[in-house]
Parts: C-alpha cells; sequence; structure tokens
C-alpha cells in the first residue's frame, strides 16, 4: 500500500500548485479516443452537443482516458495489454508525461484521480502471479509511481473513484492473461467481483456474482452520485440462453441484476461495451457494440424501460437529464429514457469503447 507519509506529502504538493482549468481547453464535457479515416489514432474532446473541441494524436490504439477533476490535463491508456499511459495538457496539446506499466506488468486501459486530482490510480496485471494490482501516481511529481495496492480480485479493469474521493470501486473481471496477449488462461475458475479499495487502508469490501454466474465477466462501471453503482458484463462462454449483462450496487449490500426479455437479452450477444446513468439519476443504460443495441433500464426497479439498435455502438456518459452515446461511424447522439435518439453531430473518426465525462468544467 502507499506509505501514509508520501501519501500526505502528495496531497500537500497538489494544493500549493495553481493551474489552469479545463476552459482553457474549450471547455470540452467529454474525452473520447478515436480512429480517423488515415487510420492515425487520437484524444478528442467533445463538447456536450457533439463538436471537436481538441484533437491530440496517440501513438497507438487508445481505450479510455482519466480527466483530471480541475485542470486541464488527461492521461490516455492504450488499449488491454498496453503498457503505457500518456498525459496530456489538453490545453496545449502537449505531452507531458508518460506512464510506463512496471516490469511484468501491463495496464487494462483505465485510470481515475484521487483526491482531488492528487493521485492517479491505475488498473494493472501482474503476470507472475495473475492478482490484480492497482498502481498509484503522484502527478505533482511527474506522475512518479508512489505505490500500489491490490485490486481484490483478478483482472482489474475499469476503476471508478467513489464519492468520498478517497476509495476505489474496482470492476475485477476475473480474467487472467500473460504478457502481451489477450488470451485468457483461466476461463474455468473465474471469479469476477466488485471490490472498494483504499490507496492506505487496502481491499476494504468485495462482493461476488452468484456461482453460476462467474462466467460474466465484471468489466465497466457507472457511479451515479449517492453512491449506486452500476456495472457491465460480457459473458465468456457461448450465448445459448439469456443471460444478464447489467447489475447494480451500493456498498454494504449484494449485487442486484438487471434482467432484460428473452428476445433483448439475447441481442445483446453476450457483450456489454459500456454503461452510464442518466443524467437525472433514473435511468441507467449498456450498450452492445456487437449486438447494435443500447438498453435503458430504471435504476430504481431494475427493468427495462426502452431500447434502440444502433450499430457499432458503444460509448455512453450522461448527458443533460439522459444520455449521450457514441458509435463506430463517427456518430454521436443523445438519448432519453425511453430510448428517442437524436443526431448531434458525425465526425471523420471511428470513436472507440468509451465516453469519459470532464467533471471540472
Amino acid at each position: 500500500m502507499i506509505p501514509r507519509r508520501a501519501f500526505l506529502a502528495s496531497l500537500a504538493a497538489a494544493a500549493a500548485v495553481p493551474r489552469a482549468t479545463w476552459a482553457d481547453a474549450g471547455a470540452p464535457a467529454y474525452l473520447a479516443a478515436a480512429r480517423d479515416a488515415s487510420g492515425a489514432f487520437a484524444l478528442c474532446g467533445l463538447s456536450a452537443a457533439g463538436a471537436l473541441r481538441f484533437r491530440l494524436p496517440l501513438p497507438d490504439r487508445g481505450h479510455a482516458a482519466a480527466a483530471h477533476p480541475s485542470r486541464p490535463e488527461a492521461v490516455g491508456f492504450a488499449r488491454r495489454p498496453g503498457r503505457f499511459a500518456l498525459v496530456i495538457d489538453c490545453a496545449s496539446g502537449r505531452q507531458t508525461a508518460r506512464l510506463n506499466a512496471p516490469e511484468g506488468r501491463h495496464f487494462y486501459g483505465h485510470g481515475a484521480f484521487l483526491e482531488g486530482g492528487a493521485v492517479l490510480a491505475t488498473s494493472e496485471n501482474d503476470y507472475a502471479t495473475g492478482a490484480g494490482v492497482i498502481g498509484l501516481w503522484a502527478p505533482e511529481e511527474g506522475y512518479a509511481r508512489i505505490g500500489e495496492v491490490p485490486s481484490g480480485g483478478i483482472g482489474p479493469h475499469e476503476i471508478l473513484t467513489l464519492p468520498d474521493d478517497r476509495s476505489l470501486l474496482v470492476a475485477n473481471g476475473g480474467l487472467r492473461t500473460g504478457p502481451g496477449s489477450r488470451e485468457v488462461l483461466n476461463l474455468d475458475t473465474m471469479r469476477p467481483n466488485l471490490a472498494v479499495v483504499s490507496p492506505d487502508r487496502g481491499v476494504l469490501e468485495v462482493s461476488e456474482l452468484p456461482e453460476p454466474l462467474w462466467p460474466n465477466s465484471i468489466r465497466h462501471l457507472a457511479l451515479r452520485p449517492d453512491g449506486l453503482a452500476g456495472f457491465a458484463m460480457q459473458w465468456q462462454r457461448d450465448v445459448a440462453e439469456p443471460v444478464p449483462l447489467l447489475g447494480l450496487w451500493r456498498a454494504g449490500q449484494t449485487l442486484r441484476l438487471c434482467e432484460a426479455p428473452p428476445a433483448r437479452a439475447l441481442a445483446m450477444q453476450g457483450y456489454a461495451g459500456s454503461v452510464a446513468f442518466s443524467g437525472d439519476g433514473q435511468s441507467v443504460a449498456i450498450t452492445s457494440p456487437r449486438g447494435g443495441e443500447v438498453q435503458i433500464f430504471d435504476a430504481e426497479t431494475a427493468t427495462l424501460r426502452a431500447h434502440w439498435r444502433r450499430a457499432d455502438i458503444c460509448g455512453l456518459a450522461p448527458r443533460g437529464a439522459g444520455l449521450f452515446a457514441s458509435d463506430g461511424m463517427g456518430g454521436l447522439f443523445a438519448l432519453g429514457a425511453d430510448g428517442t435518439a437524436t443526431p448531434l453531430a458525425r465526425h471523420e473518426a471511428s470513436w472507440d469503447n468509451h465516453l469519459v465525462p470532464v467533471r471540472g468544467v
């Protein structure tokens, strides 16, 4: 775990340095990785209306990003099993640091800032043991690595900062992979879970799926301001019958599954790519680029409210009272709780899996 002295020092350093704000980078509402028609990769800033605020080059395919909560700084992560993450000043377009995974590790494509941006956490794989690790980095020290903590499981994928701003919710997907490979080594023994992890106190809580659903890898997360979490899953077997791909969880409680009618469940093809709560918090939705479908559930009753068919749809984030979505053909859309979709913009880009909201705007 991170030494307490180093943890407190990083907080003090962060508080002492004045910085620019996200307004200096065009006040983007979202970050998204993309590939253009030439095959070049980029990290983009988007407004809530779908306008392009900036486009900054990446050396390879990006997956997701972590947006600093106050200054115009983003950490763009390579797609799993990438070993690099780039720190980009989104106002100037300059790369200011590069994070390299420690020897014997790779990143899982996601990260999150804690303590007002004083600490960056990254989800990582330890090849030798198969254990998940959360790496800890100090932005005010040039993103020096200052510690690590167990993730509470195998294959940590997305991590999000909980409302206390001091701990993380971790989606431990349960999938063990080796160096430089996406091949799964433990399909018969995987046990996905959600874990609450503190940088200075370790693993605080673990919640598992029931045994018949252990092949359902927990991959992506969404958080409502009151602490209710949504989690999206990917079934690691043949899809012979409907399986739930969305769940809800609150600290201290058991996992609750959202189940769609059989025809709609099968339309997802066993794969949920992103998850988000609507801006008003009343709905929670998942996307399937494989199935070309968005499904919107009531966040309290866990029942399906609406669905929308769209090829290669994946990115999802809150927008107003509703949702913001992106597809692999450059399209950006506003979605209502009733599944009504309004086209906002189309860019010459293939949007990657995720839309990351920028909190500091």
